[in-house]
């Protein structure tokens, strides 16, 4: 608003001094054209970067479960547990296998100890020293595949617990304990990515959506009924090049989103167009018999103008009221 003079009034006022006179000048605004960003109020729906199963890596029964829906979980902590009562069987062949195997290895020893005392003593040909050494080496390499075979029997059995794949929270849990499942079959499913908001718009607002855009929150829980509520703000992030159905799809970054449920829905304030229009202070409108007029200043002098308003916008941190018609870009309004 600049200050021009339009009008000087003189007003006499008589004190104790004497005579007084006051210059009152009145204000006037300069109408002028201005560039307006429209926005859309849209629901976005939030969603998770990433979302990981917790998958069983053995076959068997599900013993228990550690975790329910909603749960905060870090990467490696034990989700539930799956027992192969097959592997407890096969640990124990294992071990008797490594028992007999440890037997024959002592006899192996004892023979092929025998067989060189012979043979210091002239008693015994080399022969019988060499197969005594190549039976024990035989019953040597057998234990150690033994033993190496009962090592992955238990690494099984230890892969019975099922780790969550990354620190998030827990959105479902498909199984419940008691359920047979197979290797590979998912027991949770871990929310581990950032949220952020995937917004749906109509193809018309393909061409005026940006990446880097600022964009209002509104406040959780607030429908359209309700009115715009900002309670935050956010950006957009990414907008992809394929258009599906008549929608182009958008994500919305927002930091420190807050507690919000997967695929819950909330409203965002999004630029999708630009117009110009012309406005004026609301101080500079008064209505007389339903009708709004505002006072130009004219070659011939102040004038009554009949405009039609709009809505509100904000142009440099000020209100003006739209003027619909009846106003011109220069026009010069006298501010009361």
């Amino acid at each position: 608003m600049r200050p021009l003079h339009s009008a000087l009034a003189n007003i006499l006022l008589i004190g104790a001094a004497g005579l007084v006179v006051v210059d009152a000048r009145a204000a006037e605004f300069l109408v002028k054209a201005t560039t307006v960003t429209e926005l859309k109020a849209v629901y976005g729906q939030v969603a998770s970067r990433t979302i990981l199963p917790a998958r069983a890596r053995i076959s068997g029964t599900v013993s228990s479960i550690r975790v329910t829906e909603g749960a905060q979980v870090g990467k490696g902590d034990v989700i539930a547990t799956v027992v192969d009562d097959k592997l407890a069987l096969q640990l124990r062949a294992a071990d008797a296998k490594i028992a007999a195997l440890n037997s024959q290895l002592d006899s192996a020893r004892t023979d092929l100890q025998r067989s060189q005392d012979l043979l210091a003593k002239g008693a015994a040909a080399q022969s019988r020293v060499d197969a005594a050494k190549t039976q024990f080496d035989v019953v040597t390499n057998q234990l150690a595949a033994a033993i190496a075979e009962k090592a992955v029997i238990e690494q099984t059995a230890k892969e019975g617990d099922i780790l969550a794949p990354a620190d998030g929270r827990v959105l479902t849990v498909p199984v419940a304990a008691g359920s047979v499942i197979v290797a590979g079959e998912p027991v949770a499913r871990v929310a581990s990515g950032q949220y952020y908001l995937r917004l749906s718009l109509p193809e018309r607002h393909a061409v005026e959506i940006t990446e880097g855009a600022r964009v209002d929150i509104g406040e959780r829980g607030k429908g359209t009924n309700a009115g715009f509520v900002k309670a935050g703000e956010g950006r957009i992030a990414k907008v992809y090049p394929e258009i599906e159905n008549g929608r182009v799809i958008a994500d919305v970054e927002v930091a420190d989103i807050g507690t919000y449920f997967v695929n819950e829905r909330t409203l965002v304030s999004i630029p999708v167009a630009k117009r110009t229009m012309l406005g004026v202070p609301p101080e500079a409108l008064r209505i007389a018999h339903g009708i709004d007029y505002v006072t130009v200043e004219t070659a011939e002098g102040p004038l009554d103008v009949a405009v039609v308003r709009g809505g509100t916008f904000q142009d440099a941190g000020q209100t003006r009221v739209e003027i619909l018609s009846g106003l011109a870009d220069g026009d010069k309004v006298v501010l009361p």
